[in-house]
């Protein structure tokens, strides 16, 4: 899943970033509503955490342009206003979900995990494919019944590779889905976490790879 963040206060928006990449997601930080925008045109994101009171294009407007132009992104709005009035003109707005500041990590996880399945096909409790079992909830991987450690990256790797359901999954649509905007396209970062994930998961390898095209698990 990725997601952006757009918050102006910086030290609130690092740190959600922070939690929701240790959930093994990929996320991008737009301080003001203007970056929020840029970012939305070029990347395709799952879910968008809008805070209302944004500099420069105001949260609202964000929130009306997604919908204008049609994007795909479930919208979380964040806000620290509370009342209810206030939370019927968000979601009038078109944004999916709201919730009022202060909050609980824990809830505001929650809430993009619903947002982010509602985003897509929801995908099964379990990823399973040549021996490899993948367990969402947990963060779990097991090979042939063995536990399986695995680096956030790592994860998400496998999971978009378990997803595809023995399609060839591109090294770019890896950097799409499991990276943040920082990554250098032209980096060898796919090719060295395979390589890791691939010694993790052991022989026979399970992940094959497609020469000219990409990977996948037949």
């Amino acid at each position: 899943m990725r997601v952006l963040i757009a918050e102006d206060e910086r030290m609130l928006a690092d740190s959600i970033a922070e939690g929701l990449r240790d959930e093994a997601l990929a996320v991008d930080v737009a301080y003001d509503g203007d970056g929020a925008l840029e970012r939305l045109g070029v990347h395709d994101y799952d879910v968008l955490i809008l805070d209302r009171d944004l500099p420069g294009t105001p949260g609202d407007q964000v929130c009306a342009a997604v919908v204008e132009r049609g994007w795909l992104v479930r919208v979380l709005m964040l806000t620290a206003a509370g009342d209810v009035r206030a939370r019927v003109a968000g979601l009038s707005l078109g944004a999916d979900d709201y919730l009022p500041k202060p909050f609980a990590f824990e809830e505001l996880v929650a809430r993009v995990h619903a947002l982010g399945r509602r985003a897509r096909k929801a995908d099964p409790p379990m990823l399973e494919r040549a021996g490899v079992r993948l367990d969402w909830a947990h963060r779990q991987v097991f090979r042939d019944g063995r536990y399986v450690p695995l680096a956030r990256k790592e994860f998400g790797v496998l999971a978009e590779l378990l997803r595809a359901q023995g399609a060839v999954v591109s090294a770019e649509d890896l950097l799409e889905k499991v990276w943040d905007e920082h990554i250098d396209p032209f980096t060898n970062t796919v090719r060295t976490t395979m390589t890791k994930l691939r010694k993790k998961l052991g022989a026979p390898q399970v992940i094959e790879t497609v020469p000219g095209a990409g990977y996948r698990v037949p």
